[in-house]
This record gives C-alpha cells, structure tokens and sequence, in this order.
C-alpha cells in the first residue's frame, strides 16, 4: 500500500513540475517541445499525448503488479494469524487457562507494573518510609509468578524485569539519625528535652521513643551520660511498645513517690 501511495505521489510532483516548467515559457517560443499545449505544432502534441500514454500504462501495470502484492500479503498476514491463533490455542489448553484466565492474568501484572512506576517517581526519604508496600508488591508479584500463565512469552521477561525493579530497584534504607548526649549542667540534656529539640522531635512528649529505640545504653530513662550516641527513631506516632513502656515508667515513679511519703520500699517490676 505504501508503494502504491509513493507512485502516485512522484507522478503528481512530476505533473505539477511540468506545468509550472510549461507556465514559464515565453510566447515567442512556440513549437518549444517543453512549452504548454497550445503553443505546440500539432505533431509535437501528438508525442506528448503519446508519451502521457505510455506512463499511464506503465502506472497501470504498476498499480495491478502491487495490488496483487497486497492482496498476497493480505493473505498471509491472515494466515499467520490464524496459526497464532492456532498455537496460543494449545498452548492454553497446556496451562489449563482459558482465554478469560489470560485476560485477567495480563490485568493484574498491569496494575502491578503500574505501582512499580507510581513508586519509581518517589523520592528516597518516601520511599524509605514505604517500604512494608515495597515487600508487599513483590509478595503480590511473586503469587503471580505461581501461576502456570506466567510462563508465556508474553508475561516471563516481563515479570522478570519487574522483579528486578521492585528488588533492588525500590529498596531503600532508612537513615539512621544520631545524637550524642552532651552535659546537663551546660545544656540541659535529658531525654525530654532532647526530645523536645526541634531538630528532633519538636515535641518532648516522644521521649520514650528515644528511650525504647536505646534500651541498649538507657536502664533509667531518668539517667543518660555525656558522650552517649543515641539512635533518634523516625518521626511518627507511639508504638505499642512505648506506649507500655511509659506508662510503666510513669506506675513506678507514682509508686515509688508514694513509698517515700509512706516511708515504705517500692519492688521494681
């Protein structure tokens, strides 16, 4: 078809190329072969006439020449789809799939890649922080990897290369952030007011996070040391854990103020 379409664009830039030749040539030179027909002498017009004949018929042999091409490769391209169709045939019943079952294999695997490029575009801080969604797309990638129609060719490489995106491509660590406690006689330090820092929290009620993040170093949370190095957890809300573990802290300060009125020792839990 392309062809076909190039032949008859090349014949009307020829023919627009003689007119506008033809349209420039000057009344004192009739009977010129290259000037337009009225200034021809009659045997001149007749070549012309016969010379515009024999390109149409060569056009025309031609055209008939590609067209049967086309309708050849019209029939093959029928053919060919009818033995892909033929050969997918078996190779679902193979896979005990259907073609339903493909569609819907072929929909989840897009909305997967289509994650994984919604993730590409996050910074790394983001990323960092969503990285049990990170795991959880490759779990969902890999249930898919299970599936017997992962197999085709149509879906292997690129479940391959999706899991080479996810992972590594979309792991990411969390800084870690430090802070080395200095003296409380020049600044005051103290899990809550470390807390309570703007570069770090902002907000001393997170204390126990630093706390529970440095079991570790930090027995009492009352006591902390110049020149230790504490890890400063990710900004957020309290877990579980620390939620528990304030509110113990805070039972046995209760118990053991009331011990001192009552001059009486309080067990430690």
């Amino acid at each position: 078809m392309k062809k076909i379409i190039s032949v008859f664009i090349i014949v009307f830039l020829t023919v627009l190329l003689n007119l506008d030749i033809f349209a420039q040539c000057p009344n004192d030179m009739k009977g010129d072969p290259n000037c337009p027909d009225p200034q021809l002498y009659e045997d001149q017009a007749v070549i012309r006439i016969q010379n515009f004949k024999e390109k149409i018929k060569a056009l025309e042999v031609e055209l008939s020449s590609l067209s049967g091409e086309y309708e050849t490769l019209v029939q093959k391209l029928e053919t060919t789809k009818a033995n892909l169709k033929d050969c997918n045939d078996e190779l679902f019943k193979m896979l005990g799939a259907t073609s339903s079952d493909i569609e819907a294999f072929r929909e989840k695997l897009g909305k997967i890649e289509g994650k994984v490029r919604e993730m590409q575009r996050l910074s790394d801080d983001v990323l960092a922080d969503r990285q049990d969604d990170v795991y959880a797309l490759e779990s969902e990638l890999n249930e898919l990897r299970k599936e017997k129609i992962a197999l085709l060719p149509e879906f292997y490489n690129k479940i391959i290369r999706l899991a080479k995106e996810i992972n590594p491509g979309l792991i990411r660590q969390k800084k870690i952030r430090q802070y080395i406690v200095k003296s409380w006689f020049e600044n005051k330090d103290c899990l809550w007011n470390i807390s309570g820092n703007v570069d770090i929290y902002g907000d001393p009620l997170q204390w126990s996070k630093i706390w529970q993040a440095n079991t570790n170093i930090i027995r009492n949370p009352d006591i902390i040391h110049p020149g230790q190095i504490l890890t400063i957890p990710e900004p957020g809300p309290k877990t579980p854990e620390e939620i528990k573990a304030e509110r113990r802290y805070w039972r046995q300060k209760r118990q053991a103020m009331e011990a001192k009125e009552n001059n009486t020792p309080t067990q430690q839990q």
